[in-house]
């Protein structure tokens, strides 16, 4: 009997778990690092330390589950997107920290692009200028560490997302490729001809030879060292993090979409095998990837406090000791009581992207208690993800089939059915809600044929729960329109409050 290894190398740790053919976890290993702050919205990472710990995390989850390399059929990787890694080619040694997804130190950058003439970046790779994407990262390396543009201009450097980076060290630096979703978040690759971007690249001054090989999601990346795992494993699938997730939702179909309840959300809407232009607050992106030269499109969204706003309720408010305490709190009214809850506590994203808005409570009145409060809040993660489905769906001209869900919010039944409830479509919580890391397996196991299809993989996917909407069209465009109504009064306040508040 064979397994798949499933890298999830993420934000503030790395993970690795092992799944049967059923898609069910054998064992799992888990280890943090260290997050690295060289100044106000600067972030960085160690690559070595992401590097052991998710090797560590691999061993241990083989050890646990008493397997060793003969027993994997294959490795799957998936990881945290955008973070950008630059090391040297002869040697393997990181030149710098790697710069996090969340950095903003090329923010500036982003601001003087935004005002050139130069190629079109939303047509050609379906995102923004925006210093969240890796492109702007690599630049400022080479502008800002010593020497290191000499290098790069010789050839001696190579640039990866977190994958590369892990597949460079499994391979012993024989591999240097990424798969074409990490590659879709650089500002350096054409989503619509799945190849790196000429005109982007010289936009940025970022030389091609720093680049890793562009392939589908489903390849031969190259083979784990024997060393690692006792013999050579392939390495078969990688996706970043988001688009992994909606294969491990079993998204493969055009209309699926996923939403991942964690601090924030991440939505992704399948829109199928052409690229649906980015608007709306929102961005297109390559979805999956099964085969060479063709691709899935999916379009995402983002709404930056979902959970986060539940921690607010236990750490800043106390009106909760436990976040899993906020169900069975909401549940005590039978409605909010006029209240509604507009938690922009670091801005709105889509469909706003306003950064200057900021938390609003409104319709307080003194029979207020904080089981209205908790009402408002589920409720709040629950509109704001309306509103991200509703752009998504007017823009790409997408029906909605149904929303699968997963991450921490999607374990609360009572959120679940109010999110069914305010979407007017069914809610799917699945059976294994490892949706990541199973995505990351997911793929690589269609590569080896240790899974003969997406068929197969749709097969295995199940829910454990469907929440169907249950209150009328009327009630729910009314509450969303009160909803709306309570963004506006969030909206662009850190700008126009008084100097020393709202910022």
């Amino acid at each position: 009997m064979s397994y798949i290894l499933a890298f999830d190398q993420g934000t503030t740790s790395s993970r690795s778990l092992v799944f049967d053919a059923t898609g069910k976890t054998v064992s799992s290993a888990q280890q943090e690092f260290r997050q690295i702050y060289p100044r106000a919205g600067w972030v960085e990472h160690d690559p070595w330390e992401i590097w052991k710990t998710q090797l560590a995390t691999a061993q241990q989850a083989l050890r646990t589950a008493g397997l060793t390399g003969a027993d994997i059929a294959a490795i799957g990787i998936t990881n945290q997107r955008e973070t950008t890694v630059l090391w040297e080619r002869a040697t393997g040694e990181p030149l710098h920290n790697a710069i996090v997804w969340q950095d903003r130190r090329t923010s500036d950058l982003c601001d003087e692009l935004r005002n050139q003439r130069g190629p079109d970046v939303a047509r050609i790779t379906g995102l923004s200028w925006d210093p969240y994407f890796s492109g702007t990262k690599i630049h400022w390396l080479l502008e800002n560490v010593p020497g290191l543009r000499k290098k790069a201009e010789a050839g001696q450097v190579a640039f990866g997302t977190v994958d590369s980076w892990l597949i460079w060290n499994l391979t012993r630096g024989t591999s240097h490729c990424t798969d074409y979703t990490n590659a879709s978040r650089t500002l350096l690759f054409d989503i619509n001809e799945l190849a790196w971007s000429k005109p982007l690249l010289e936009q940025l001054a970022v030389p091609a030879s720093l680049l890793p090989e562009a392939l589908p999601s489903t390849a031969e990346f190259g083979m784990a060292h024997a060393k690692y795992f006792g013999k050579p494993v392939p390495i078969a699938g990688v996706a970043g993090d988001q688009q992994a997730a909606l294969v491990g939702q079993a998204g493969f179909k055009k209309g699926v979409a996923k939403n991942t309840y964690g601090t924030g959300s991440f939505l992704l809407l399948n829109t199928g095998t052409t690229v649906t232009p980015a608007g709306r607050g929102l961005i297109s992106t390559v979805a999956f990837a099964l085969e060479p030269k063709r691709a899935w499109y999916a379009l995402e969204a983002a709404v930056f406090v979902t959970g986060a706003a539940v921690q607010w309720l236990r750490d800043g408010l106390g009106i909760i000791s436990k976040a899993a305490e906020i169900e069975q709190l909401a549940q005590q009214v039978a409605d909010t009581g006029g209240v509604y809850f507009v938690p922009a506590f670091t801005g709105l994203g889509t469909p706003y992207w306003d950064p200057r808005a900021r938390g609003t409570i409104v319709g307080i009145t003194r029979g207020t208690t904080r089981a209205h409060l908790a009402r408002a809040t589920l409720e709040a993660i629950a509109f704001q993800t309306c509103e991200a489905l509703d752009a998504m769906q007017s823009h790409s001209a997408t029906e909605l089939a149904e929303l699968r869900v997963d991450g921490g919010a999607s374990a609360n039944n009572f959120a679940m059915q109010l999110q069914a409830d305010f979407l007017g479509v069914d809610v799917v919580r699945p059976r294994n809600i490892e949706t990541t890391a199973l995505g990351a397996a997911f793929l690589a196991g269609l590569k080896v044929g240790y899974w003969p299809d997406p068929e197969a993989v749709q097969a295995l996917w199940a829910s454990d729960r469907r929440f169907s909407p249950s209150i009328k069209s009327e009630e729910r465009h009314a509450r969303l329109t009160h909803w709306r109504r309570a963004v506006e009064r969030a909206k662009s306040w850190a700008e126009n409050s008084p100097s020393g508040s709202g910022s």
